[in-house]
Formats: C-alpha cells, sequence, structure tokens
C-alpha cells in the first residue's frame, strides 16, 4: 500500500510485498490502470473492515493511471482506536485476498495522524497521498485522511515549493529532456510523467492553475502514458527507459 509515483514508498508503518504474473501481451494501457483497480475490488468485495478503518489506493493507482508493471498502491488507515492486534488482522485480511488473486501489492498501515507526519516530512509521500482513493471499508476515514493530507499540503505549500522545483530540476540534470533524447527515460527526463504529477500537484496547492493557450497537457500525459504501458508490454519489465532496440515494437503497440 504505498509506493506514489513521485518517488520511493513512504516510509513508516508495516511494509510487505508480493508480486502477481506479468501482464498479458493482449491487454492494452488502456484497460489497465482500471483494470488493476477493479481487481483490487473484486478481491476484496465482502471485506468487512468494520467503522474506523479503510484500504485506500494511492500513487499512480490512486490517480488511474498505473501500468501493466506497476504495484497496487495500497494503505490501510485507521483511525488509531483499534489494538495492534486488531489492526494486524485487518491488514492480514486485507492483503491475503489480494496475493491470493495473484496481484502484485505494495501495502503499509498507518493512522491518519501517521500519514499526516509521513506527508510533512516526505515530499514524494505526500505527492502520492495528494488522490487517495477508497477501496474498501469506512470512506469517512478514507475521506478524512485525504482532506487532511490535502489542507496541509495547501498551508505549506509555499515553503515546500522550493524543494519541490529542486527535485524538478535535479531530474532534468540527471535524465535530459524527454523530447529530445534518443533513448527517453519516460518517467524521469524533463517532460516526462514525474513531470506531469508534480503540475498535478502544484494545480491541487492553489499556487497555480494548469496551463492554458499551450499543449494541450492532458492530452500529452494520456501518449506518454501509452507509451509506457507498450514498453512494458514489449518488455515484460518495470521499465521505462525507451531504448532503440524496443521502439518499432512500441510504436506498433501504440498504433504508430
Amino acid at each position: 500500500m504505498g509506493a506514489p509515483p513521485g518517488g520511493p514508498a513512504p516510509r513508516g508503518g508495516r511494509h510487505a510485498r508480493r508480486r502477481r504474473p506479468r501482464a498479458p501481451p493482449h491487454q492494452t494501457s488502456r484497460t489497465r490502470p482500471s483494470a488493476s483497480c477493479g481487481s483490487a475490488r473484486r478481491a476484496t468485495t465482502g471485506l468487512d473492515l468494520g467503522r474506523g478503518a479503510a484500504l485506500v489506493a494511492v500513487g499512480s493507482l490512486g490517480r488511474r493511471d498505473g501500468g501493466p508493471a506497476a504495484d497496487l498502491d495500497l494503505l490501510l488507515v485507521h483511525d488509531g482506536t483499534r489494538s495492534a492486534d486488531d489492526v494486524a488482522r485487518l491488514a492480514d485480511a486485507c492483503g491475503t485476498p489480494l496475493w491470493d488473486a495473484g496481484l502484485d501489492l505494495d501495502h503499509s498501515v498507518r493512522t491518519l495522524e501517521e500519514c499526516r507526519r509521513v506527508a510533512s516530512a516526505d515530499l514524494p509521500a505526500a505527492v502520492g497521498l495528494l488522490h487517495l482513493r477508497t477501496v474498501a471499508g469506512d470512506p469517512v476515514v478514507g475521506e478524512g485522511a485525504q482532506q487532511a493530507v490535502l489542507a496541509d499540503w495547501r498551508s505549506g505549500a509555499r515553503r515546500r515549493l522550493p524543494e519541490l522545483l529542486d527535485s524538478v530540476a535535479a531530474r532534468a540534470e540527471r535524465f535530459g529532456e524527454v523530447a529530445y533524447l534518443l533513448e527517453p527515460d519516460l518517467k524521469e527526463a524533463r517532460g516526462g510523467l514525474r513531470d506531469a504529477v508534480v503540475v498535478g500537484a502544484l494545480v491541487a496547492s492553489w499556487l497555480t492553475d494548469r496551463p492554458r493557450g499551450g499543449p494541450d497537457l492532458a492530452r500529452a500525459y494520456a501518449g506518454l502514458l501509452d507509451v509506457r504501458d507498450a514498453l512494458a508490454l514489449t518488455t515484460g519489465r518495470r521499465t521505462t527507459r525507451l531504448t532503440l532496440a524496443d521502439q518499432d515494437e512500441v510504436a506498433q503497440r501504440c498504433g504508430c
């Protein structure tokens, strides 16, 4: 339950991880994101977490833009009123049907306050939590966690903006610009997927609005997601570097 697309998995709380089989070759990029969330919902149908606990999607799963090789980034959030044994039982109850379904699960367990503390200390974690969505359990807890993180993000946006912009500049220096590279990293390079997530985080902060009058960012982002997903299906690996050797097959998968 928790690796935000903007960076490493959020720290803190119990954490476990297992893998699912590779996505089938006929699976397309536009059906995979909804399929992953649908699989999680089907696997947790009938799961009774009671009041005060919710299983929520974060990161790319929360945004509904995960790829064929992506983990199911899930977080068990609780209000802190449960005993440690009860929370452990809930975590097992959430994880077992997903593992049994063969899904690639990455998950952790936190209280509402722990979500806020992690987000305040870890910039990638904060970005990954901005689009938190409830999958199962108490929707009041899931909504409360999302609203609390979002409110903290907005109140601290001016303080955190330099760190956010520094991270963008550092990635650009290291990976170059996606539009001008023969073998770009679709996620890390300037103008890539991480930058699109940063734009969303800036808009969520209320410090700015989406750029107007220029290129259609939503369409460009969807195009990058298509290429990323085609690359994953081509290579069978969790990679975002589009090498020359893979470009012809990726182009064919994208209908070019």
